[in-house]
């Protein structure tokens, strides 16, 4: 007899878990117990469905990493009874939650989906109800009893992504995300189709599930700009207990040459902070060295991004430094890929 899977849905917050109120036209927070009253057509689904909610749902925006860790703990005591995790969440942090649930995660093999929508569960025109029931789906979907799907991902709007390779671009049309530098790992049509040979596999090989969650927030976004001042700089690297910096640069990887630009990052570097070099660029890869512009940075020990968004690298930031790695090792493992962030070969 084949096994129904068991899926836990999990609720955060965010547009998705709203209804709106006919007698007041304000949106309420959604019972998740009476799921199918709202969704019916979820009673189709091949899978055993139960769900969970945040104590007090939150607006996305509100997100930080106490409420990633209690989200990784609600997998964690959940992990071996359930087969699938579905997580619905508000889609302005969405990719910086799921890229950080997928470092979080180790010798992860089971599937955990974010989903979420741009109009909410009740309304006319809702996208809600596609993504919820084809994440549902997603998470279900086995061959040979075990998951098709043993990463986490972000659906929306018809397509499957890697979570840690998504940005939010659209905050208006239901297309929402894009994944700039990887393909999408499915699409639902007609069929649902998967992209198999694109899909993460870890060498788990019967690995327990590791769970990290000393993250660490002391770090800061610094985005290049025509005009940026040596105040201003100086400012940000200057901040009491920071450890590391995501550099926004233009294009490949560059930035100003000026001898004072060049002189705080490297006192920065000699102080133990840790900083890494992402594009500005909606895609491509920094490439240290393509151009004069870069080679002075990957001369002082900048650390390459090559393809990462600025999301996964904040999330990969915060898990790396919580792990305390030693600092000559730090650089080498933030260029490896851990889990599909990023191309190794750049």
């Amino acid at each position: 007899m084949t096994k129904i899977p068991k899926i836990l849905l999990i609720y955060t917050g965010g547009t998705i878990g709203m209804v709106k109120d006919f007698n007041t036209g304000a949106l309420k927070t959604f019972n998740f117990d009476k799921l199918l009253t709202h969704i019916p057509e979820i009673n189709l689904l091949h899978c055993n469905i139960e769900s969970v909610s945040f104590e007090e749902p939150i607006d996305s925006s509100n997100m930080n990493i106490s409420n990633w860790v209690i989200l990784a703990e609600i997998i964690e005591e959940n992990y071996y009874n359930f087969d699938g995790f579905v997580i619905l969440h508000g889609s302005d942090t969405m990719s910086y939650t799921a890229s950080a649930i997928s470092f979080m995660f180790e010798n992860l093999s089971k599937p955990i989906i974010f989903t979420g929508s741009q109009l909410p569960i009740g309304d006319l025109r809702t996208d809600a109800k596609e993504n919820l029931i084809t994440a549902i789906q997603i998470a279900s979907s086995q061959e040979q009893e075990l998951p098709v799907i043993s990463e986490v991902c972000l659906y929306f709007e018809y397509k499957l992504y890697r979570a840690n390779r998504t940005t939010k671009v659209n905050a208006e049309h239901f297309q929402a995300f894009y994944s700039p530098n990887f393909p999408p790992l499915g699409e639902s049509g007609v069929y649902l189709k998967f992209s198999k040979e694109l899909l993460f596999k870890s060498n788990v090989d019967d690995k327990p599930l590791k769970v990290r969650k000393n993250l660490d927030n002391n770090i800061a976004i610094l985005k290049i700009f025509p005009g940026i001042t040596e105040v201003v700089i100086h400012a940000i690297l200057s901040i009491e207990n920071l450890k590391g910096v995501i550099i926004e640069t233009y294009g490949s990887g560059n930035a100003p040459t000026q001898s004072w630009f060049i002189n705080l990052l490297k006192k920065a570097i000699s102080k133990g902070i840790y900083i890494v070099n992402v594009t500005q660029c909606i895609s491509g890869s920094v490439i240290l060295g393509h151009y004069e512009t870069s080679e002075h940075l990957k001369n002082i020990g900048i650390i390459n991004g090559k393809d990462i968004t600025t999301e996964s690298a904040l999330a990969k930031l915060m898990y790396l430094l919580g792990e305390n790695l030693p600092k000559n090792e730090f650089k080498a493992v933030f260029e490896k890929s851990l889990r599909g962030e990023m191309r190794e070969d750049l």
